[in-house]
């Protein structure tokens, strides 16, 4: 751990809406359930998720993969208060040795990952993807501020249970978070069927106004002898029951085109009565542009620039949506 994050609790600010059955993708919709003392967000993705995707054909493991981070990422950086950024970031031993994302806070998201195609193999889940490793998560409050960032190790777990862990160690409120990515394939005109990527997380998390009832067991020392009895707390019945809820959610579910945010939710929580909120929306776009190319070039030492010059021009092409920048050595600054 480097240091705690500032609050990413849900807030509930926005004003409710009427529930609707018509399917929204693109979108981050805030609920809470007053009964339980349950707050939470279930993202559902389509146009951005394939945007983002496409540009790197990546094969489907990877692609999976990378959606699922960017789902979290999604549920995590829409909760900012402020116009920042979340980057969700990891380092690992494994086939896909380097993911991003970065979420640019209050609708903007990019992504990318490094892998290595000749390990890749049938059969392998997100946590034989990513192996050992870490998994960071950082909050960019802007250059006048501070920045946060939180540690979780990756032995060979999936982000669902480093998303848990994260939690439990940094913001030590009762979390669960779900993850679903697909491949939805739809008939063509005549050009074959049509390929699109699809995910949807939600993210639940208990906040009673009593904060002794969200306490949780110590962490474990790690050192403890065999044998020793270790601290245990009774969790409170109305996150278990919230615990069992959210585990009953099908991935099938979380990114059905047919089925909207709301009568999701409505399935899970009607007996105990849900809130929903106005949605958020989403878009895949990067923030690279020729101007912040060049002047990225021009933070280089001149030999370093010199070197760059092939073929008579620099060429800088951006690891999240593929644009190709192309300049004269003049334009790059090589004298």
């Amino acid at each position: 751990m480097v240091s705690q994050s500032p609050d990413t609790r849900i807030t509930t600010e926005a004003p409710v809406r009427a529930p609707s059955t018509v399917p929204v993708d693109d979108t981050v919709l805030p609920f809470e359930v007053e009964t339980l003392d349950l707050r939470g967000r279930l993202a559902r993705l389509g146009p951005a998720l394939d945007d983002v995707l496409a540009k790197h054909d990546y094969p489907a493991p990877v692609g999976k993969l990378l959606g699922e981070a960017i789902v979290l990422a999604t549920l995590l950086g829409s909760a900012l208060k402020f116009d920042g950024r979340f980057i969700l970031q990891t380092q690992t031993d494994g086939p896909v040795s380097f993911l991003i994302v970065d979420f640019q806070a209050p609708d903007r998201l990019r992504a990318y990952a490094r892998y290595d195609a000749s390990r890749l193999t049938d059969g392998q889940d997100s946590g034989a993807l990513l192996g050992k490793g870490h998994l960071a998560m950082t909050v960019d409050q802007g250059p006048d501020m501070s920045r946060y960032q939180g540690l979780v190790a990756l032995d060979g777990g999936s982000l669902e249970e480093a998303a848990h862990e994260y939690f439990l160690r940094s913001e030590q409120i009762p979390t669960r978070v779900r993850l679903a990515v697909g491949e939805e394939w739809r008939g063509g005109d005549g050009d074959g069927p049509k390929h699109r990527w699809r995910a949807g997380g939600m993210l639940l998390q208990f906040l009673p106004k009593a904060p002794e009832r969200a306490r949780q067991a110590d962490l474990h020392p790690g050192d403890a002898p065999d044998g020793a009895v270790t601290h245990r707390i009774m969790e409170d019945d109305a996150w278990v029951e919230g615990q069992s809820l959210i585990g009953t959610v099908e991935d099938i579910e979380l990114i059905d085109p047919d089925l909207s945010g709301e009568r999701l939710l409505y399935r899970l929580f009607h007996e105990r009565g849900v809130r929903v909120f106005a949605p958020l929306p989403l878009r895949a776009r990067c923030s690279c542009s020729r101007d912040a190319v060049s002047s990225m070039l021009r933070s280089f030492a001149a030999s370093d620039r010199a070197d760059m010059v092939k073929d008579g021009k620099v060429e800088v092409t951006c690891e999240f949506c593929s644009s190709v920048y192309r300049f004269t050595p003049h334009e790059a600054g090589v004298e």
